[in-house]
């Protein structure tokens, strides 16, 4: 009998282990302009879910379309100047609400109690209660240039990072998360071109300034470093794994990677991966990057991370040519 119960408290106890267990998903949008579409894989690279988000897409130059954590997922629906929330379930994602714009949405961040949302000429904030998005901002500003070049927004500690593709790097004051001050520009070199993509961490923000070959450091509104990408060209997008910092290189077909710290960005390693088109989004959770790269045919690559910062194929997807923003979520 007493047999029978250690097998049986064994049997319990690894039944929890099995159910504690992480699940990922990766999750991109269709990007639609007839009619968006929340796409869901899982690690080995398999559709297990195609959800509407309500609203057309259509959205091009920018980052960051989908944001996302444990619980909830935001995706911009460009034409119908609206954000579509889903909550994240165990088996995929689920529709939840739709919330209007107040300009044609490029890029959303999820902040501590907050969803921030980049329009085209503007930035706004709105409140998190749970799991709902306040339907009305409690805070907007309008950007530095607001000329429909707006890329991609950050959260920085007590700020948001913001690009425009008009050469203007941008900090936005939070006042206790919500939207409260005016745009300002950090000054960035003369001639540097192109500021996209963008990573975060606490008061540390990582930029791309694509057409430059140039990735920079951005603190207390200032850019504190600045260094080459080598021998690869335009990196356009950034995902963060630790002290390592990843840059998808569309024109070099290729993925970098740099280590960086509160105060400096330093190349680590070219070509840290290839890729078999040109890749443009790139989003990181844990020990994942995924990647979506585009050209005759499109696809979403998965990426196992390695201690070293080594990427290691783990999955390739063929997914709709347009496909806009990609999200990993670790449940």
């Amino acid at each position: 009998m007493k047999s029978l119960c250690v097998a049986a408290a064994m049997l319990v106890a690894t039944a929890g282990l099995a159910a504690a267990e992480p699940r990922t998903f990766v999750v991109t949008s269709s990007n639609n302009p007839a009619g968006n579409q929340l796409l869901v894989y899982d690690t080995a690279g398999n559709l297990i879910q195609t959800a509407p988000t309500g609203g057309l897409g259509g959205v091009a130059g920018n980052a960051g379309g989908i944001a996302a954590t444990r619980d909830s997922i935001a995706v911009v629906n460009f034409q119908s100047e609206s954000v579509s929330i889903f909550d994240v379930t165990d088996d995929g994602v689920q529709f939840r609400e739709t919330i209007a714009a107040l300009s044609s949405p490029v890029s959303v961040a999820f902040g501590k109690d907050h969803l921030y949302v980049l329009g085209t000429t503007s930035v706004e904030s709105h409140r998190l209660v749970g799991r709902d998005v306040a339907s009305t901002p409690d805070g907007s500003e309008s950007l530095v240039v607001g000329d429909g070049s707006a890329a991609q927004v950050g959260v920085l500690a007590n700020a948001l990072l913001i690009t425009e593709k008009s050469n203007v790097v941008e900090t936005v004051a939070l006042r206790g998360g919500a939207v409260g001050g005016p745009a300002d520009a950090v000054e960035i070199p003369a001639g540097s071109d192109t500021p996209l993509g963008l990573a975060t961490r606490g008061a540390n923000g990582y930029v791309t300034i694509a057409h430059s070959d140039e990735v920079g450091l951005v603190k207390n509104g200032q850019l504190v470093a600045l260094t080459g990408s080598g021998t690869q060209h335009a990196p356009c997008w950034l995902a963060l794994v630790g002290a390592y910092l990843y840059s998808s290189n569309s024109p070099s077909h290729s993925i970098s990677r740099y280590v960086v710290s509160g105060v400096s960005v330093t190349l680590d390693e070219a070509v840290v991966a290839s890729t078999g088109g040109a890749p443009t989004d790139i989003a990181s959770s844990g020990r994942t990057v995924a990647v979506i790269d585009g050209g005759g045919q499109t696809h979403l690559t998965q990426f196992d991370v390695d201690d070293a910062g080594d990427l290691h194929q783990r999955a390739v997807s063929l997914i709709v040519n347009g496909a806009n923003g990609v999200a990993v979520i670790e449940r």
